[in-house]
């Protein structure tokens, strides 16, 4: 069994808003619905901080994809991402989330994520929590201000990627409370 990769790794890091990132998270979106084509159902999207202008953010573009068999794109379109630079990371290795089926784009050196690629199988309640966040912050300018402040801190209590992303649920929760979507930790 190989070594795991750095970027498996790396620590949470919060930086500036990058007014390159909606560029960044569309040409990926084109790319992957193109890759992707035969299994999508609502398409690729661009989600995660790097979506919401303004926010601070790791710098980790997270784009989504709603399709028919999320074991499918695995078996029938794992080559070409892999292709593309996007390395799997199976669902034994990616315990909280056993529904979906992830991917990592690193960087040249391997040592950072450049991207997340987020494979759902369709009507997957978490496709439509992701949105309702994403556009509940690009809405609400206190809303980004305070995610990014939380975002900052536990940067600086914790260097656990699965512990920085649990210390951020119940500002995601309550902010899906008060748009009408009800997730659980599972979803």
């Amino acid at each position: 069994m190989s070594d795991p990769p750095a970027w498996a790794y790396e620590k949470p890091h919060v930086t500036a808003p990058d007014p390159a990132w909606p560029a960044r998270g569309a040409a990926l979106c084109a790319r992957l619905a193109v890759v992707l084509e035969p299994w999508l159902v609502h398409g690729v999207e661009h989600v995660g901080s790097t979506s919401v202008p303004g926010l601070a953010a790791k710098p980790v573009v997270d784009v989504m994809a709603s399709v028919s068999d999320v074991d499918a794109v695995v078996a029938s379109a794992g080559a070409a991402l892999s292709a593309d630079g996007w390395a799997y990371v199976p669902p034994s290795l990616d315990v909280a989330s056993p529904w979906r089926r992830f991917f990592v784009l690193p960087d040249a050196t391997g040592e950072h994520r450049t991207a997340h690629l987020h494979v759902l199988p369709a009507g997957h309640p978490r496709w439509q929590a992701q949105l309702t966040f994403r556009d509940a912050l690009r809405a609400d300018p206190a809303a980004v201000a305070e995610y990014a402040a939380l975002k900052r801190r536990l940067t600086t209590q914790t260097t656990d990627r699965e512990a920085y992303t649990a210390g951020k649920t119940a500002f995601v929760t309550r902010v899906l409370a008060c748009h009408g979507v009800m997730v659980t930790p599972t979803e």
